[in-house]
């Protein structure tokens, strides 16, 4: 497989051949992938608590359309008129 790299990629590979850090670019792309599933990892386990459960008024008094002159006053709903 051939793999083309930028200019600047291939210098930070180079840089860490040189350091000694790796040997191979095969070792560099393993460390990289695996330190990156386990950021990737870390970051699924940090995940926000879930918030409770709230009900339809907690809800609409947290909205973003709190105070916006919405009405959500219900209609009354009269039967209609039916011909006997």
């Amino acid at each position: 497989m051939t793999v083309e790299l930028k200019p600047e990629t291939e210098r930070l590979v180079h840089e860490e051949l040189q350091s000694g850090h790796v040997h191979t670019v095969d070792e560099l792309i393993i460390e990289g992938v695996q330190a990156l599933r386990e950021k990737l990892k870390g970051a699924q386990t940090q995940a926000a608590p879930r918030k409770l459960k709230m009900n339809l008024a907690q809800f609409l008094l947290e909205s973003l359309l709190r105070g916006s002159g919405l009405r959500l006053d219900r209609q009354k709903d009269y039967p209609r008129p039916v011909d006997l």
